[in-house]
């Protein structure tokens, strides 16, 4: 199946919205992608819940083809890229980090990146709290509102796997991963599968991009 990508121009610059829920920034040949959440399927098994094991491969197989798609020269993800503790789950992504190396590869930590950061840098990722590029700033958690004005910077973030709901006839409720682009602050969707969503508050001049099946709309 296609995918179609939408084309949005923001602070002179091109954001393609991928329905593969990730950003590919044109001008920086910078793919952006938060909230993998590798290493959850083998943390979940662990405790004896019975999940598919293909679904860490499925994603990092995802990026894959984004990468040979759009050829990019770095990837900044924003945060939760490895879910938890160590697990077996993790040869994954040394596997797949092996196939890509000369990416520059950038991790904005997150909540759940609690391994050692030697792991990482025996990868070949850089690792930051938070990561001022261009006219942006890329954060793992959204930035509290009365504090994003003086940044000085437009934010990109995660960590709340922003969702859109829709409602339809006959009590019909659907919610669906979106990009939410508001005054100072953007929150992308979560790349990983094995995510959830939370419906995000609208203000009036926010825009909000809903990802439907293979493409991406605006709401």
């Amino acid at each position: 199946m296609i995918s179609e990508p939408l084309s949005f121009n923001f602070l002179e610059q091109t954001l393609l919205l991928l329905p593969e829920k990730a950003i590919f920034w044109i001008e920086e040949k910078t793919l952006i992608i938060a909230d993998i959440h590798l290493g959850k399927v083998g943390h979940f098994r662990k405790a004896g819940i019975g999940i598919p094991k293909q679904m860490e491969q499925d994603d990092l197989a995802l990026i894959s083809d984004l990468i040979h798609e759009y050829k990019p020269g770095k990837i900044i993800f924003l945060g939760d890229l490895f879910h938890s503790d160590m697990n077996n789950d993790w040869d994954w992504l040394v596997m797949w980090r092996s196939l890509f190396k000369k990416i520059e590869m950038v991790l904005v930590l997150g909540n759940h990146d609690i391994l050692n950061k030697k792991f990482y840098a025996d990868l070949n990722f850089e690792l930051y709290e938070s990561l001022p590029f261009g006219p942006f700033l890329f954060s793992h958690e959204p930035i509290k509102a009365k504090d994003l004005a003086g940044i000085g910077a437009y934010v990109i973030c995660g960590h709340i796997h922003p969702g859109v709901t829709l409602k339809g006839g006959g009590r019909q409720i659907l919610t669906l991963p979106c990009f939410h682009f508001g005054k100072y602050q953007a929150i992308i969707p979560a790349f990983g599968k094995f995510t959830g969503k939370v419906c995000v508050k609208n203000v009036r001049g926010d825009k909000v991009f809903a990802v439907v099946r293979n493409k991406v709309i605006s709401f």
